[in-house]
Formats: structure tokens, sequence, C-alpha cells
């Protein structure tokens, strides 16, 4: 399901946003590409700190939109700058064997970001 170009973009320093709906009100955190774990199934794995309005909003409608990009990879135009969006379906974990390779990787997280993706478009 990832591209290569999606891969080499999460592998480069940007920025990811994240938005969930709920209660008729979006909300964006945001987050580094290189805190994107693939686990190579379809899904990705992202340390959450604070996140709290997230996981709410999660737990109302669990869809979410995530963007990723970096000028550091050369777009579909030819120039730098690749970048995609995501539409999956998110879940806090809070422990288990997945959370455990995520808290040695990402110390200072309280709870991983689960999203199963169902839909990935290279935007740039």
């Amino acid at each position: 399901m990832f591209t290569d170009k999606f891969l080499e973009v999460i592998g480069k320093e940007g920025v990811v946003s994240i938005v969930s709906c709920a209660d008729n009100e979006a909300h964006v955190v945001n987050t580094w590409n290189t805190y994107l774990v693939n686990p190579d199934d379809g899904r990705l794995l992202i340390p959450a700190w604070a996140m709290r309005k997230t996981e709410k909003k999660t737990l109302k409608n669990n869809k979410v939109l995530l963007t990723v990009g970096s000028k550091e990879v050369i777009g579909r135009s030819g120039r730098p700058g690749a970048g995609f969006l995501i539409e999956g379906t998110a879940k806090f974990i809070s422990s288990g064997p997945e959370y455990d390779m995520m808290k040695a990787k990402f110390s200072f997280l309280t709870r991983v970001l689960e999203v199963t993706v169902t839909s990935i478009k290279q935007t740039l």
C-alpha cells in the first residue's frame, strides 16, 4: 500500500498533521514525519504524548486524515517537495507489544496512535 515515494517522505523530516472530527468540530494536532513507524501491514504507529483531544474525538469518530510531506523529496512535478493525504481509522494503544516497542524508540510517549490506512494519495 505504501509506495517507495511515501516511505522516502516519512524518512525525511517534515510536519505531519492529524485531523480528527467529532461533535461538528475538527481538531488538528501535529507531529514529525520521522516519528511515523510503518509495521509493513497498512498501519502507521505514532507516538502520542498529549493528543488528549484527538483521543476523545476518535472515541466518537475513529476516521482521521493525515497529511505528510517533505521538501527534501522530489515530487510529482519533478521539483523538490512531495506530499501525501492519508485517510484511515484511529485508535490509541496503551499496552502490549507494539506499545512496548514504540516506548523503547520514543521514551516520551504515553500512548501510541495506531492509524489503519484506508486510502493514500500523493498530492505533491
